[in-house]
């Protein structure tokens, strides 16, 4: 019995021949030569490389199984995806975002399509006295009484997000949109570009890299720090700690993608390959890391300065909330990112198997701050896979007093989930450098846009909120949200989450008088 090898040669061969014999005897044209050639030429490649054995044992055929691996994401999203089946986002959730951000119809027809029996199903218990609310009012004053520039934020913002991770067109957009909407832009830790001095408010994040703050040697720079942090659309400094997409690891700029442009933002040499260390070389403890946050809020002229931060091992958050008390330096927010966070390119171990989820995490961040009296002077900021009102007002629920989102202000933008964030090929021009692809991205259009969506995104708040009985999210609590934990059981956040942590406070309070 032939093997498929033999076969595949054997109709190579004869498709060849034949060709040939055509050609010779009755003097058709070479071009009708082309094709065959190329056939058999592609089957004895495939014949004798030794790098793919599908291809080497099923030559030309197998070639069919990479081509069809390559185009399985697009096909299952345009053809098989069920409205709830696509990640990291369901189907429904981009088309709100598109719908919210191009003003069109935000309505859905004839009923639900999720599962409320399921297990895992979230809810909101609703009113029978709904409110009326004005979201233009729904802002947050973040600064304490160690800042003397406090910053009145929007409860939803733009996350951190670099230029270089995404092209200028993209930033300048989020830019415009930020001014347009009156609301903030964190800048990344790529530093401050031109495309963020758009005239929108920024929160300007700091990394390990110290980009657009650094000496030649990777090192904070007091002078270079002083000198952007005091620009006039710098409204609050974030110092990062880790993310939630990869907490704990660096990342690398590669020589090839260090432009002048880059160099000059991030004040490192342009054509080099440039680090960005898993952790901070200006601090390697609590106490120091509060001491270097005195620093920015100094050199800031008393700007609003805080830390972002994935938990990861309870006891160093704790350790750090100790060390405000000891040392009374007191930040005025804290960003909890969520494992759930995205990024443009992280290893499947991070980005699957670290961190802690954002509402466990906001849920003990806000618990260890009261705990230790502090959670009137800290505001917490929570990002990790937000985009609609449900998910602001159930993180608000839990004790964040303001949100980011980072992939639905890209979904504003016209990002189609290709999940090519790392391979400098995103097809709508959003993270990539490629003038070709990033020339496509309009940026009249899409600040509109990106407005837009934040906009309709607090007017549904404000009346997912008024139906709870509420008139700002301030008020929302714990008890207004549900999920089904079994068959036959819902339980409220509060009696999920802060039961349990009082049952938890109570036990130690009772281990420290035993000893």
């Amino acid at each position: 019995m032939l093997h498929a090898r033999q076969i595949i040669w054997l109709i190579a061969s004869s498709v060849l021949a034949g060709t040939l014999f055509l050609i010779l005897f009755t003097k058709l044209h070479l071009i009708f030569l082309t094709g065959p050639l190329l056939l058999f030429i592609l089957v004895a490649i495939d014949t004798f490389q030794t790098k793919h054995s599908v291809r080497k044992n099923y030559p030309l055929i197998g070639r069919l199984r990479y081509f069809f691996e390559s185009v399985r994401p697009e096909f299952r999203q345009y053809f098989f995806e069920g409205e709830l089946d696509g990640k990291p986002f369901n189907r429904r959730q981009r088309s709100i975002v598109y719908q919210r951000a191009k003003n069109e119809k935000q309505t859905i027809s004839f009923g639900m399509q999720d599962e409320p029996n399921r297990i895992g199903y979230e809810w909101a218990a609703h009113s029978v006295y709904p409110k009326v609310n004005d979201f233009s009012q729904f802002r947050t004053l973040i600064g304490n009484s160690q800042c003397s520039q406090s910053y009145s934020a929007s409860v939803f913002n733009i996350s951190a997000m670099s230029y270089g991770a995404l092209s200028k067109t993209a930033i300048s957009s989020l830019n415009e949109g930020a001014k347009l909407g009156n609301f903030a832009h964190n800048t990344g830790e790529g530093g401050i570009s031109a495309y963020h001095l758009k005239g929108g408010d920024l929160i300007w994040q700091i990394g390990t890299g110290y980009f657009g703050c650094r000496d030649d040697k990777g090192f904070f720079n007091d002078a270079l720090f002083t000198e952007r942090a005091n620009y006039k659309e710098v409204k609050m400094v974030e110092i990062k700690l880790s993310q939630g997409a990869k907490p704990g690891h660096g990342g690398l700029l590669p020589a090839e993608k260090n432009t002048p442009e880059i160099a000059k933002i991030r004040a490192i040499q342009p054509h080099t390959t440039v680090h960005s260390p898993s952790g901070h070389s200006a601090f390697s403890n609590a106490t120091e890391l509060l001491y270097f946050l005195k620093k920015l809020r100094t050199l800031s002229n008393g700007k609003p300065i805080g830390f972002k931060i994935c938990i990861g091992k309870k006891q160093e958050f704790v350790d750090i909330v100790e060390a405000m008390l000891a040392t009374n330096i007191i930040p005025d927010f804290i960003t909890v990112d969520g494992a759930e966070g995205g990024t443009g390119a992280a290893p499947l171990e991070f980005i699957d198997y670290m961190g802690m989820a954002l509402q466990d995490a906001v849920v003990l961040v806000n618990q260890v701050l009261k705990d230790y009296g502090l959670r009137k002077d800290i505001k917490i900021l929570a990002s990790g896979k937000i985009i609609s009102a449900f998910d602001i007002a159930k993180t608000m629920a839990l004790g964040a007093d303001a949100c980011y989102s980072a992939r639905g202000m890209m979904f504003a933008l016209g990002c189609i989930q290709a999940l090519q964030c790392d391979s400098g090929k995103c097809p709508v021009g959003i993270a990539t450098q490629d003038k070709s692809l990033y020339k496509g991205l309009d940026v009249s259009d899409k600040r509109v846009r990106v407005a837009n969506f934040h906009k309709n995104t607090l007017k549904a708040l404000s009346e997912f909120i008024g139906a709870c009985g509420y008139e700002n999210p301030e008020e929302i609590n714990a008890d207004t949200f549900f999920r089904r934990i079994n068959e036959n059981t819902n339980a409220s956040f509060k009696d999920i989450y802060f039961s349990q942590e009082e049952k938890e406070k109570k036990q130690l309070q009772e281990k420290i008088y035993l000893n």
